[in-house]
Formats: C-alpha cells, sequence, structure tokens
C-alpha cells in the first residue's frame, strides 16, 4: 500500500542547482526529501504561498487541459526508485478509466499543489525503505 504523504518543506538555495522538497507522511513521522531544479521548485513555492501568476505557468496549463478534455486529476504516486532517479505516476480519471501518466516526481507534486483541492501524494512503501534504509 503506498503510503499517504504532505509536502512539508521546500528548501531553495540560490547557490545550488538542486533545491530540496520534503514529503511527511500524513499519519506517520517519516519524511522523504526529494531533489528537484529550480524551475519545479519555484513553481511549488508559488503555489504553496498562493502567489498567482497573471499567465498560465506550465503547471496551471496541465491542470487546464486535463479539465477541459473532462477528465480529474486524482493523485500522485511516487511508485519508483531506479538507480538514484524516482519515477512517478500522475493518475487521471476519465470517463471511469484510470490512466496513469508517467511523469518526474518534482512536476506531479507541482501538479498536486496547483490543483484546488490539492492532489494526495502517496509514496509507494518500498521506495520509503530503500530510502529510509528500512527493509
Amino acid at each position: 500500500m503506498p503510503v499517504h504523504m504532505e509536502l512539508s518543506r521546500i528548501i531553495i538555495s540560490e547557490i545550488n542547482d538542486q533545491q530540496v522538497i520534503y514529503l511527511k507522511e500524513v499519519e506517520g513521522e517519516r519524511t522523504f526529501p526529494i531533489l528537484i531544479g529550480i524551475f519545479e521548485a519555484t513553481s511549488i513555492d508559488r503555489r504553496v504561498k498562493q502567489q498567482h501568476s497573471p499567465r498560465p505557468l506550465t503547471h496551471d496549463l496541465l491542470v487546464s487541459v486535463v479539465d477541459h478534455l473532462g477528465a480529474e486529476l486524482q493523485d500522485v504516486v511516487i511508485s519508483e526508485l531506479r538507480e538514484h532517479t524516482y519515477f512517478a505516476k500522475l493518475r487521471v480519471r476519465h470517463e471511469g478509466e484510470l490512466i496513469e501518466i508517467d511523469a518526474r516526481p518534482s512536476d506531479a507534486i507541482a501538479v498536486a499543489v496547483t490543483c484546488d483541492p490539492q492532489l494526495p501524494i502517496y509514496v509507494a512503501e518500498d521506495v520509503l525503505d530503500d530510502v529510509l534504509g528500512e527493509h
């Protein structure tokens, strides 16, 4: 069963290429760091701080396209860790069918926080075990 997590921290450093976001277990204490790019970090940060852009940004556009096509964004699942790279799925429901779209975790989380209400974020238990050294 994937573990329900929520965005707990965003660390943006102007002197590093890699930014860090932390997810925290909703019903527990575990935290999960992900290194992401500056664009995704600022997009997530802008949304969390409810700073709106006068024109749609990339993640706004994606949410709008899904909505206009009559589908519903359901949730985000960080499903796999392979060769030091995380894999995520943006899950969309359309006409009763669940469609899983491959995504970078940073983009999927940016979409999750762009939605109103925010989408649930899940992390596969085996990914948490690998990252946190629990086996």
